[in-house]
């Protein structure tokens, strides 16, 4: 059975850290692309971060700099490194995995066609 699951999520004062995790079961992520999410309440879902099969990733403005999408596939693990976290940071974060190979990066969520069921992330002092 195909599955996501997310964590590290939770509540952080501005500027800190976290590390959010995504493994996968029942498929590997070797050639996958994958991708990072999240909603924030009221608002729509935005891309925060993405990376090819190949390894290119691409970043969200608002994060560029500080956060960092990786992946283990040792550990069949995606990863999204969260450094000087702000306030508008906060949302619930996904995780999504395209299987198909790509060698180009593209973080439109419609292309993923699994997801996890989410980690919440809350910046406040």
């Amino acid at each position: 059975q195909l599955q996501l699951v997310e964590s590290g999520g939770g509540l952080v004062q501005p500027g800190g850290s976290l590390r959010l995790s995504c493994a996968a079961s029942g498929f590997t992520l070797d050639y996958s692309a994958i991708g990072w999410f999240r909603q924030a309440p009221g608002k729509e879902r935005e891309g925060v971060s993405c990376m090819s099969s190949s390894g290119s990733t691409n970043y969200a403005d608002s994060v560029k700099g500080r956060f960092t999408i990786s992946r283990d596939n040792a550990k069949n693990t995606v990863y999204l490194q969260m450094n000087s976290l702000k306030p508008e940071d906060t949302a619930i974060y996904y995780c999504a995995v395209d299987r198909r190979f790509s060698f180009s990066v593209d973080c439109r969520d419609s292309r993923f066609g699994s997801w996890g069921q989410g980690t919440q992330v809350t910046v406040s002092s």
